[in-house]
């Protein structure tokens, strides 16, 4: 069957994003589960190697873009309902973000979690994302053994209460030509920002989209854009 063809097999009047589940073609763990828009499935189909439509970045992105760990397709099954894809993959390194194998590692009612990190994520992501992560995974953590988790139970106003209050610091900081002090606030106010940005489930990878699109006009510029 041809490319063309396999597209038209889906029902794109029911979902623009068609929901993947991610199966390893050697045991058949399943790994994950993402979404494809046209795409994202024309390239997936003509390069055997998965991409998807990441709804947080807001764009395709190619499995293991920045880690490495591409995921190899092997076949592509699609459901009874014309609406649902499964596609078996030999999966180079992990599949996870958080470093595990599959995402599927926490048992839903005791939420213990069945197997280890196997990978480096900062190495894998960068600190920036892998923090950006870590606070998702924090917003169902116990409040009373995550700061993360009983800030965010807390409301948006505590949070841009701490945001306002690290910005602040961070300018006295920097007022008194103090370095570790600047780099130490910047850093606590950089975490501050990443929560009220998780919140809202917006990635770190939205921001840099912004940054680079500035990036092709003058400053002066982009501020008469934002008047207009």
């Amino acid at each position: 069957m041809s490319i063309l063809n396999s597209l038209e097999r889906v029902d794109w009047q029911k979902c623009d994003l068609l929901p993947v589940i991610v199966q390893d073609i050697k045991n058949n763990e399943v790994l994950m589960m993402a979404y494809m828009n046209k795409e994202a499935l024309e390239l997936s189909l003509s390069t055997k190697i998965a991409h998807y439509f990441s709804r947080s970045k807001q764009r395709i992105w190619k499995k293991g873009e920045s880690s490495g760990h591409i995921q190899k397709i092997d076949s592509f099954y699609i459901d009874c309902d014309n609406d649902t894809l499964l596609i078996k993959v030999i999966q180079e390194g992990v599949a996870c973000h958080t470093g595990r194998r599959s995402c599927f590692f926490t048992e839903l009612e005791s939420l213990k979690t069945s197997t280890d990190v196997e990978v480096d994520t900062k190495e894998m992501y960068g600190v920036i994302d892998t923090l950006y992560h870590t606070i998702q995974e924090r917003k169902s953590a116990d409040t009373s053994s995550s700061w993360t988790a009983a800030l965010i139970s807390k409301g948006d106003n505590a949070i841009l209460k701490k945001v306002i209050e690290e910005a602040g610091e961070f300018c006295l900081a920097y007022k008194d030509d103090d370095e570790h002090e600047v780099i130490y606030e910047a850093a606590d106010l950089t975490y501050h920002m990443l929560v009220a940005l998780g919140v809202k489930n917006i990635s770190p990878e939205r921001i840099k989209q912004e940054l680079s699109r500035r990036f092709d006009m003058s400053g002066i510029a982009e501020k008469n854009s934002r008047s207009n």
